[in-house]
């Protein structure tokens, strides 16, 4: 293979370094409804709490180490003959952590601040308050720079360029079924490009190979079939 690689991943990539998937089965996140922590509404109404719990997740994400799936990543970008572009929904930084360079975080990142006045980010400390004040502007309305429900995800006219640089996409440990990036996919099908899925259980999206594993297990040995080991 020469083109580049558009990878996509999700929650599953992280599961087995001990960070919990988007929802249980009961349909909480943390304990949490999504609607009481993932919301602008949710952090007008109460930002206390969603700081809280923000906090927990970040503390969480820094105990937790990357596993072999986020290594076998960052050593295909770092070993292939063509861009292998890192799209990630996670907020953790496992993937950084295990190698890989100008990860695309378009839901944000737990380790970054957000100034909801004027804009400016600024790296997080590791427990935030609504009240810190902005290092640019004053203002105490910090919040995490996290992509939440109902707010436009980032980079995406990165992510479309990627997309369109690539011959292969691959969706790993996400149900893609949530919009923006459950377009993807369709997406890369509308301009010729394979389809790969390769997750836990199959999504039933449409994808041209689907393989069924743990994350640490089919990722490493999908890298090591494309890097000719």
């Amino acid at each position: 293979m020469t083109g580049g690689i558009f990878i996509l991943s999700g929650a599953g990539l992280s599961a087995e370094s001990g960070l919990k998937t988007f929802r249980a089965e009961d349909g909480l996140w943390e304990d949490h409804r999504v609607e009481d922590v993932a919301t602008p509404e949710a952090f007008a109404r109460d930002p206390e709490l969603v700081q809280t719990f923000y906090n927990m997740r970040r503390a969480q994400a820094a105990q937790a180490s990357p596993n072999a799936a986020h290594q076998a990543l960052a050593r295909l970008q770092a070993d292939h003959d063509a861009p292998v572009y890192l799209v990630t929904q996670n907020v953790d930084d496992l993937l950084e952590r295990g190698g890989a360079r100008n990860v695309i975080h378009m839901h944000g990142a737990l380790k970054d601040a957000l100034c909801a006045t004027c804009g400016h980010r600024w790296p997080a400390p590791m427990v935030m308050d609504v009240k810190d004040p902005c290092p640019s502007c004053g203002a105490p309305a910090t919040r995490p720079d996290i992509v939440w429900f109902g707010e436009i995800p980032y980079h995406m006219d990165v992510i479309q360029a990627a997309l369109e640089d690539s011959e292969l996409f691959v969706s790993i440990g996400t149900s893609g079924v949530v919009y923006p990036a459950a377009g993807f996919s369709q997406m890369a099908r509308q301009l010729g490009i394979k389809t790969m899925e390769l997750n836990l259980e199959a999504s039933g999206g449409r994808f041209d190979e689907v393989r069924e594993g743990l994350a640490s297990v089919v990722v490493p040995q999908w890298v090591d079939e494309i890097l000719g080991r």
